[in-house]
C-alpha cells in the first residue's frame, strides 16, 4: 500500500520560461470599512471602455443569466477580450440566480431535464431535487433560521455537516435571511471548534449528531451563540438543541428572500493556516456569488446538461466553487457521492453506473484512479475534467486522457478568491502549468517592492486590484486590519504564493513565499525537490524546508515518512542514496544536504503539510 501511495504523490515541475502579458482589467473600487460588511464603494454605472469590463449596473441578474450561462470559450484572446461582468447595486444568489432557474424550469426553458442536485449514498438513497424543489425546502429552512434560531440579518451561522443534502439547504436559507454563512470541516476538534465560534462571533450552531458533543464541551466560552440546531441522521435528539426535522415539518414554506446589496458580506472561511491561526476571510455576494460565474463558465466549462461531480468536502472553499456557486451559475446539475472515505475502484464504479460529464477532483484521486484499470468501466460520458492543488505529473495525465478520452485541466484559486488562473480547455496543454490568468483578472508577478518583474523571473503572484478592483475577490481578513493591509503591495494583491511566467503567458507554481529556501545565491522551492523525493521507492511523504548553515546561510533538510520496506533499512546508507537519487532527478544544488526521518509529518486539519512549524523547528533550534 505505502508503494502504491508513493507513486500517486508522482510530481511533475515543468520548465520555467518567461514573460506574462500584463492585461488590464476595470471594474468597482472596493473599499472595506468595517470588520464585517463593507460601505458602498465608488458608483459606477457606465460602462468604462476598456474591453475587459466588470462595471456596476442598476440592471437586473437575470437580464444577462442566459449570456453567462453559455458555453464557448474556445479564443483565449478573444474570451478575455469580450469578457464582461455586471455588477448590480443589489444581488442575492438564491432570487437572482437560483429562482430564476427554478422559473425557466417551471416554463421548460431551462434547456435541461437534469436535477439541480442528485445525492447518493452508499446504502442506496438516491435523490434528486430540482432548482423548484430547492426553492421550496431551502424557503422552509430559511423560515426556520428566522423564527427558532432568532436569527437576524448579518449575524453569522457556522454550519458543519458532512455532504448531507440538508447543507445545501442550509447555504440558500442563508442567502435567503441575509445571515453569514461560516462552512467548518467536520474535522475540526472541539478546542478548533471553541476558536471559530468566538473569532467569527457565531450566532448559531448547525451541525449533527457526532460534532454536536464537541461544540458542548466548550459551548460555555461561547458567549455570542444563542442557537444550536441539530440535523440528526439516527433521529436522536440532544438536550439544548432543536430538532431539524421535527421543525422542518411543522415551517412554511412561504418566505420572501431579502434584498441584499452586492458589498453586503455573504459568507465567511476559515484558511488553512498553513502560517499560523486561521484567518476569517470575508466574501460579498458579489465576490463569491457572482464572482464564481468565472469558475463555472471557464474552468468547469459547464451548461445546464452537465451532471458536475466534485469531490470536495463542504467545510472548504472548493466547495463554493465547485459544488455550489460555480455550478449552478450555469444552471448545472451538482452530484454528489457520500460515502465515508475516498476509494478510487469504488469512485470508477460510480462514474461508470451514472452520466457524470464533468468530474473535479484532487491530483492524489487521480493518481489513484489511473492505477486501476481504467479499460474495465465505461468512463465516455466524462467530457471534461479539472484538478487543483498541485501539479500532476504527465504520466497521469497522459493515462487518463487514453483511459477516458478527457484531459485533465489544472487550475488555480485560493479561500481568498475564485478562480484566477487554468489550463483552460482552449489553451495548448502544458503539464506542471497553472495555466493562464482567468478571464476578468490581471496576473503578475511581482518583485518584494510590487513592480512586475520580466520574463523568466521568480516572483510573488500578484492580482491587479488598482485603479479598478476586480470581482472575484475577498474583502477584509475579521478583527484583523493589519494582516488584510499585508495582503497587498502596490497596486497588487498578493495570494501569498510564488511563481514564474514563461513567455506565453503560462504560469508555473513554485511553492508558498515563506517556504522558498535561499542557500548559496540559489533560491529553492519545496516542491521540486519533494517531486524528486516522491519518485525513490523508500519515500512515502516527505516536507522540505529550509536550515540553519553556518557557511551557506541555510540548506535544504527534508523529514521523510519512509515506506514499510524501507523502515529497518541503515539510516546512514540510506540518506546518502536519497541525495544521489535527487541530485540525478533535479539540478544537483537542490538535493537536501540534511535529512532526518519520521514517523509522520505535522499537517493542518486540511491535509496540508506544516512546513513552517519544521522551519521554526529547525531556526529555534539553532538560537537554543
Amino acid at each position: 500500500m505505502a508503494a502504491i501511495l508513493k507513486q500517486c504523490r508522482l510530481l511533475h515541475i515543468g520548465q520555467f520560461r518567461q514573460s506574462i502579458r500584463q492585461l488590464h482589467l476595470n471594474s468597482r473600487k472596493l473599499v472595506w470599512a468595517s470588520n464585517k460588511t463593507l460601505r458602498s464603494y465608488t458608483p459606477c454605472c457606465t460602462r468604462t471602455s476598456h474591453p475587459l469590463k466588470v462595471a456596476a449596473s442598476h440592471q437586473p441578474v437575470r437580464t444577462f443569466l442566459s449570456a453567462l450561462s453559455a458555453t464557448g470559450f474556445n479564443d483565449y484572446e478573444l474570451g478575455r477580450r469580450q469578457f464582461q461582468l455586471d455588477v448590480p447595486e443589489y444581488f442575492n444568489f438564491a432570487s437572482d440566480v437560483l429562482d430564476v432557474w427554478a422559473q425557466k424550469e417551471q416554463a421548460g426553458t431551462r434547456g435541461s431535464k437534469t436535477p439541480a442536485l442528485w445525492w447518493i449514498d452508499d446504502h442506496g438513497s438516491d435523490i434528486k431535487w430540482s432548482f423548484t424543489d430547492l426553492q421550496d425546502k431551502s424557503k422552509k429552512v430559511a423560515n426556520i433560521l428566522t423564527n427558532d434560531c432568532d436569527l437576524s440579518r448579518d449575524e453569522s451561522v457556522t454550519v458543519i455537516l458532512h455532504r448531507i443534502p440538508e447543507w445545501w439547504l442550509v447555504n440558500i436559507a442563508c442567502l435567503r435571511t441575509g445571515t453569514i454563512l461560516i462552512p467548518g470541516t467536520t474535522q475540526l476538534t472541539a478546542r478548533d471548534i471553541r476558536y471559530r465560534l468566538q473569532s467569527s462571533e457565531t450566532a448559531c450552531i448547525i451541525t449533527d449528531e457526532h460534532t454536536a458533543p464537541l461544540v458542548d464541551e466548550y459551548i460555555s466560552e461561547c458567549p455570542s451563540v444563542k442557537s444550536k440546531l441539530l440535523i440528526s441522521s439516527s433521529g436522536e435528539s440532544r438536550p439544548g438543541w432543536l430538532d431539524y426535522h421535527e421543525l422542518y415539518e411543522k415551517a412554511d414554506s412561504q418566505h420572501k428572500c431579502v434584498k441584499t446589496r452586492s458589498d453586503e458580506s455573504m459568507t465567511m472561511f476559515f484558511t488553512s493556516g498553513t502560517t499560523g491561526k486561521a484567518k476569517l476571510a470575508v466574501h460579498t455576494h458579489a465576490s463569491y456569488g457572482l464572482g464564481h460565474f468565472i469558475t463555472g463558465k471557464y474552468w468547469l466549462d459547464l451548461t445546464p446538461t452537465d451532471i458536475h461531480w466534485n469531490m470536495s468536502d463542504t467545510g472548504w472553499a472548493k466547495s463554493a466553487y465547485s459544488n455550489f456557486f460555480g455550478p449552478w451559475a450555469q444552471g448545472a446539475c451538482v452530484f454528489i457521492s457520500y460515502t465515508a472515505r475516498f476509494d478510487p475502484v469504488h469512485t470508477l464504479e460510480l462514474l461508470h453506473k451514472y452520466p457524470v460529464s464533468t468530474l473535479c477532483a484532487p491530483p492524489t484521486a487521480y493518481r489513484m484512479m489511473v492505477l486501476e484499470d481504467l479499460s474495465k468501466y465505461n468512463l465516455k460520458s466524462i467530457r471534461h475534467t479539472v484538478s487543483a492543488g498541485e501539479p500532476l505529473n504527465p504520466e497521469v495525465m497522459e493515462s487518463w486522457k487514453a483511459g477516458t478520452g478527457s484531459m485533465i485541466h489544472e487550475g488555480y484559486g485560493q479561500t481568498e478568491t475564485v478562480l484566477l488562473t487554468g489550463m483552460f480547455r482552449c489553451l495548448e496543454p502544458r503539464s506542471g502549468s497553472m495555466g493562464k490568468a482567468a478571464p476578468g483578472f490581471d496576473i503578475s508577478i511581482v518583485d518584494e517592492d510590487g513592480n512586475e518583474l520580466p520574463h523568466g523571473q521568480e516572483g510573488d503572484i500578484g492580482v491587479r486590484v488598482k485603479p479598478h478592483r476586480p470581482v472575484g475577490l475577498f474583502s477584509h481578513y475579521v478583527n484583523d486590519p493589519e494582516r488584510t493591509a499585508r495582503a497587498y503591495r502596490g497596486d497588487f494583491y498578493l495570494t501569498g504564493d510564488r511563481a514564474v511566467a514563461d513567455d506565453d503567458g503560462y504560469l508555473w507554481f513554485v511553492g508558498r513565499g515563506d517556504d522558498i529556501i535561499n542557500t548559496s545565491g540559489y533560491r529553492i522551492g519545496p516542491f521540486e525537490v519533494e517531486s524528486a523525493l516522491i519518485e525513490h521507492p523508500a519515500v512515502a511523504e516527505s516536507a522540505v524546508v529550509s536550515s540553519p548553515d553556518p557557511k551557506r546561510g541555510e540548506v535544504v533538510k527534508a523529514f521523510i515518512v519512509l515506506t514499510a520496506d524501507y523502515k529497518s533499512e541503515d539510516k546512514e546508507q540510506l540518506t546518502q542514496e536519497i541525495q544521489n537519487h535527487v541530485k540525478s532527478i533535479t539540478a544537483p544544488y537542490k538535493y537536501p544536504r540534511k535529512i532526518e526521518f519520521m514517523e509522520s509529518l505535522p499537517k493542518t486539519v486540511s491535509g496540508k503539510i506544516r512546513r513552517v512549524e519544521l522551519r521554526n523547528q529547525e531556526w529555534n533550534q539553532k538560537v537554543g
